[in-house]
This record gives C-alpha cells, structure tokens and sequence, in this order.
C-alpha cells in the first residue's frame, strides 16, 4: 500500500499517452498504458465496542462484559488480464477476528490462520454468463453473500451464523437473462466441500445451486446485494430467491466451517429468501435449515461432536431517511431439530439499529440494541441477555 501511494503522485504526472491511467471511482484503479492488465486497490476497517450482559435478565454493571477490537480489516486487489473478459479477486483479512483461530483445533483440515478469503478468478465468455475458479463465496443465503461491509446491522444474523455455507474452493457458474422486464438468474458450484485454505480433501464434493428471480426488473446499482435502500429505487423492486447445498463426506461441524468432525457425514443446507426496496424502506426475509441422517460424531474415546440440524429465520425491516440516517430492526430464530434439543438451545434476538451512512456503506457509523433468549427445551427453562454494539467502517 506504502509503494502504490508513492508512486501514485508520480504516475499522475505521466503524460496519458504514455502512462497507466488512473481512476478513482471505487478505490484506486490502475489500468496499463497497453490495457494489458489493470489493478483496483481497495480496504476497509470495522473497529467496534459492544457491551453485553451475561446470560441475566439483567442491565446492571456487575452482570456485563466488554468486546473492544478491530473485527475486520480486509485488503481487496481486482482487476483483468490481457482482456476485460479475464478478471481476478483476492481478499486477505489481517484481524485476528477475521481468521478463524477460534478453529484451530481443525487438525486434518487446516491448521493455520485464514488470511486468504478470496483467491479467485472469473472468465465472462458471453455477456449472460460468467465462469468462476478459485476460493471464493458460495452462492448461499443472500445474507452471506452480501459483504460484511455492506451491511445494516454490526453483525449477521444468528441464522447465518447456524446454517451459512460460507466459502469453499472449485468451480461455479452464473447466468444471468431475462424475458421483457423479469430476470433471473441461475448459479451453480461444484467445490470441495471443506472450506477455506484446506490442507488435503476427501472424495467428497459439495454441490449448490441457486435460483434468483427479479418480477419487477434489476435494482439500482445492484441493490439486490447491499443492505438498505441506498438508492431510493422509484419502482418497488423484489428480488426471491431458493437454494440447495448438498455436502457429500462433510469433515466440518458446518460443512465448509465449523469443527472438525470424527465421522465423516452428508449435509443438506435448504437455502430461501426475498427482498424488497422501494424509496427508502426495504424489508427482508430468509429462512434456512440443515439435515443429515445422524448429527452425532463419535471418536475412539467415546467424546461426540455434533451437527446443528435444524431451521432458523432471519427479518428485517429498515427505513432510509433523506438525510441518509436509517432505522432498522431485525427478529431471528434458530430451532435444533428434535435429535439435538438436548445439547442445543433455541435462540431468538431482537435488534434494533440506527445507521448514518457517511459516504453510503464506505463510510458509516452504526449502533445496535439487542436482545437474546434462550429457551433449553428439555426443562423449558430460559436465559436472557442484552448488549449494545458501536461500530465505525471507514473504506474505499
């Protein structure tokens, strides 16, 4: 980053037709004096505060505990070689929060800290269809696939958290049409099933599809995939959604994520959601749920580590005043199915969120209220805590 800031006075003193061109526009952007190849440079920052209570009904100082620390810090280089129709991403994350160390123990699977988010590259043969190869995002719940930065609350919702399908390795395909003013789009991937910067991988493969279609014709800018009506669309624009994901040989507790397993296992992520925006408001919903014939793994020793299996279900509903200040709240709800009940708890949040966007999802400052219930349904018996987050994303 050092060099291309000192080299970027430089550059912008070079006649046009002799040096590489330079833009602006989102981050900085450098093209070739030949075309031959281009590079966008681009990072983010998330530092927050959150205070929360521990699983109280209570407010009080005594009960609470502190998170303090940079949640994300991300550097983003893009581009194309030798043709526009060739174009690359890779994404590297630098916080500790943003490498997984929480899941070090997964021996046969990875070991290191995950600095490598997205290591990817497209091919567009046609203007409908685009070829992807490399690590990079599933085509999951809308929620997932939306950057981290381009959301309306401080975090994603407990449902993504159960049931996501996060990143994997292999190859995808998305094609886009349309018939009059209703398009839709159809994604695949056939990836190895395990995730993020994996060691080895088994004879077991994931495969996903997903089916988006959009009655009402394309949102602004791509709106379908940031949160929040940041555009004010003038028409309502709805966007609907549905997904499988089928891991066969699954090693993680998540599939692509989570811990390591002691038997090997098949999972299936059902995957629907929609969404709607119109002059400001926007709502949202998905529901996702997980199944397998056995969530329980077992070692030698007799130790288990299961399979959270079951559905969850994530609302939003915001509003973006002209002052680009907006409101938010969000309910979820995650149910363990019946053959986890005794070792998972159902869970449910409700958060509310104020948002002032400095220079759109960039720049912002955003403050959440929430509170979460347990219910452990064996005895019926329930536990509660507040928190409140602070959050600043500064960006290009």
């Amino acid at each position: 980053m050092f060099i291309i800031w000192g080299v970027t006075p430089a550059l912008a003193q070079v006649p046009v037709q002799s040096g590489p061109s330079l833009s602006f526009k989102r981050g900085i952007g450098i093209t070739a004096p030949d075309s031959a190849f281009s590079l966008n440079l681009r990072f983010r920052i998330q530092n927050r505060a959150i205070y929360y209570t521990d699983p109280q009904p209570s407010l009080s100082q005594a009960d609470s505990d502190f998170e303090l620390r940079v949640r994300r810090l991300r550097l983003r280089l893009e581009g194309f070689m030798l043709s526009p129709k060739l174009t690359y991403l890779v994404q590297l994350s630098f916080s500790r929060g943003d490498m997984d160390w929480s899941m070090r123990d997964n021996s046969a699977i990875n070991t290191s800290p995950n600095v490598v988010r997205d290591a990817v590259i497209y091919y567009r043969p046609t203007p409908q269809l685009q070829l992807f190869f490399g690590q990079t995002k599933l085509p999951g719940n809308r929620q997932r696939v939306i950057s981290s930065g381009d959301q309306q609350f401080v975090d994603r919702s407990i449902v993504n958290v159960a049931f996501n399908i996060d990143r994997d390795f292999g190859f995808q395909a998305h094609y886009t049409n349309h018939v009059g003013g209703f398009y839709y789009m159809i994604k695949s991937a056939l990836t190895s099933g395990e995730g993020r910067n994996v060691i080895t991988t088994n004879k077991g493969l994931a495969y996903t599809g997903r089916l988006e279609l959009l009655p009402l014709g394309k949102f602004t800018n791509e709106g379908d995939y940031f949160e929040g009506d940041l555009e004010r669309e003038e028409q309502v624009k709805l966007s609907l959604a549905g997904g499988l994901s089928h891991n066969r040989k699954a090693r993680r507790a998540g599939g692509q994520i989570g811990r390591d397993l002691y038997e090997e296992r098949d999972l299936r992520t059902y995957i629907f959601d929609g969404l709607l925006k119109y002059r400001g408001f926007a709502v949202y919903a998905e529901h996702l749920a997980r199944s397998t014939d056995n969530p329980f793994t077992l070692n030698a020793s007799g130790d288990s580590r299961h399979i959270i299996t079951g559905n969850g279900q994530n609302f939003q509903v915001s509003y973006l005043f002209k002052n680009n200040l907006e409101l938010a709240s969000r309910y979820a709800r995650v149910t363990p199915a019946a053959a986890i009940r005794a070792v998972e708890r159902q869970e449910e949040t409700y958060v509310a969120g104020v948002t002032k966007y400095l220079r759109r999802h960039r720049v912002k400052l955003q403050a959440n209220v929430s509170y979460i219930t347990f219910t452990h349904k064996p005895t019926n018996s329930n536990s509660n805590t507040w928190g409140a987050a602070l959050q600043f994303e500064l960006g290009i």
